[in-house]
């Protein structure tokens, strides 16, 4: 069976990025298997010589994908595409569980079971919408102000309550000899590794993640990663890597506004919005000259400013 989960992304134009004597606005990075995210930051921040990044969601040392790190400003944007749907690809493989849901932990139990595909497919309609989903115990999730996974690792039993997730979709993209692929579409704080522990439950044949690539997270897709032997490579234009600090923002309503309106904003007192086409609810950032000056509640038709850029017209 051909393996589709770490496959090279079909690369497409990028948007287009802004050029700033200061480190601001978002990188997407493919992230490579056994990296963890902090060493992806830390390593990016070196690359750009940046005072301040952080990424939107850690992803497993284990997979594979899209790893958005923010720069200065845009660090502010963070919860915007951190809350966002992610989309996953991944495989399982059947007849064996491990104590952390992937190939990193020791097996705890087998099975000669096998499902079949047909068994597969009237499954999955149960594992999507709002389920009930009880974490890994190796996972970042804190107990009494500890992680789990290091409690976990000290030998400690560590049982997490269920909690409350949603899956959008599942789908199985293949099947073959004693393993699966599947694509997930799911919201924050799902885990792909207990999804794949469940499904080899609820099938009487055990299973854990092989493989896992993230392929979306918000509103960042795959087209938008980059490599990081791009990024590290001699004369590198790093700023062409960069996308704007809005790019966190591409799911919320946005209104364009004069200097005027923009120091109004920025003094942080409440705009009124004009027009017809004026969101009237929600949150929603406001622009100036293509430069991104606020974001906030709209509250009776005046966009309140929450959060202020400190960024050039």
């Amino acid at each position: 069976m051909s393996d589709p989960i770490l496959a090279t992304p079909q690369v497409e134009p990028r948007p287009q990025r802004q050029k700033r004597g200061e480190v601001n606005g978002w990188l997407v990075l493919d992230k490579p298997i056994g990296m963890t995210s902090t060493h992806a930051v830390s390593r990016l921040k070196r690359i750009f010589n940046a005072k301040k990044a952080g990424h939107a969601g850690t992803l497993d040392p284990l997979a594979s994908g899209l790893l958005p790190v923010a720069f200065g400003e845009a660090t502010k944007t963070v919860p915007f595409v951190q809350d966002g749907e992610k989309a996953y690809r991944f495989r399982v493989q059947w007849g064996s569980q491990t104590d952390t849901d992937d190939t990193e932990g020791r097996v705890i139990a087998t099975s000669d079971t096998r499902p079949t595909r047909e068994a597969i497919e009237a499954l999955l309609p149960s594992f999507t919408g709002v389920l009930m989903q009880r974490p890994p115990a190796y996972s970042a999730i804190k107990v009494n102000g500890e992680r789990a996974y290091d409690r976990a690792r000290d030998g400690e039993t560590v049982e997490l309550p269920p909690r409350p997730i949603t899956v959008h979709a599942l789908d199985l993209v293949m099947f073959g000899d004693g393993e699966a692929v599947f694509e997930a579409k799911c919201g924050k704080g799902t885990y792909v590794r207990a999804i794949a522990r469940d499904l080899g439950e609820a099938l009487g044949c055990l299973g854990h993640v092989t493989a896992l690539r993230r392929t979306r997270v918000g509103p960042l897709y795959e087209s938008h990663a980059a490599q990081l032997a791009d990024l590290e490579a001699e004369g590198a234009d790093l700023a062409s890597f960069l996308m704007p600090v809005e790019a966190g923002l591409s799911d919320v309503p946005h209104v364009v506004i004069n200097r005027d309106s923009a120091a109004q904003l920025r003094r942080g007192q409440s705009l009124l919005l004009l027009g017809r086409d004026a969101p009237s609810d929600g949150i929603a950032y406001a622009t100036c000259g293509g430069v991104v000056v606020a974001f906030g509640p709209v509250e009776q038709g005046a966009l309140v400013p929450h959060r202020v850029f400190n960024l050039r017209f």
